[in-house]
């Protein structure tokens, strides 16, 4: 039969080990926050091109919401192919990934909510976070880059978006030059 000094000291035991867990002490998180003190910040820069296709038999931009004429309240789930280059041709290196709406009533102007995925070379498997306005009829367009995962771990920056080419049924090809600070 245990004493009640063993009871007592298997609690205390216990009681510890809960503490060091809420603690983070003794977690993967808590072990990484420390080497990323001893980390320097990265500045990266990125240049890719973006292909937003809504025609054809292969789309890669769908509407999922909004009124059926088209317009204000358009929302748009994607999974676009991010080039080297502006032909659709070039070798992808990425896909942008999420949704995008029509936003604006007066000056015409999306709601950008993607990541930007990437799959090939040094960022193969990390991930840049978008989220902001792009004023689609401005010659050049600056939006947030807001996160990020893998080498882009907290990830912040602004992306410059200039459209290269588009057509009447709306697809388009946009050239992205992207900076971002991480660790």
């Amino acid at each position: 039969m245990a004493s009640a000094f063993t009871y007592f000291f298997n609690f205390i035991l216990l009681l510890s080990a809960c503490f060091s867990l809420i603690n983070g002490e003794n977690s993967d998180w808590y072990s990484e926050t420390k080497v990323l003190e001893k980390m320097e910040e990265k500045v990266t820069h990125l240049h890719f091109y973006f292909h937003d296709t809504i025609s054809g038999d292969k789309p890669t931009a769908t509407q999922i919401a909004g009124p059926k004429t088209g317009g204000f309240g358009d929302t748009m789930m994607a999974d676009d192919p991010l080039t080297e280059g502006p032909e659709a041709t070039s070798k992808i290196i990425g896909r942008a990934q999420g949704m995008y709406g029509v936003s604006g009533q007066q000056e015409p102007g999306l709601l950008m909510v993607l990541s930007y995925c990437f799959i090939e070379g040094k960022y193969n498997g990390s991930t840049l976070s978008v989220l902001g306005r792009n004023q689609i009829f401005h010659p050049v367009r600056e939006m947030p880059i807001v996160g990020g995962s893998g080498l882009f771990r907290f990830a912040r920056g602004y992306a410059l978006a200039k459209t290269v080419w588009f057509n009447s049924l709306g697809d388009a090809v946009v050239e992205y030059n992207v900076t971002v600070i991480h660790y």
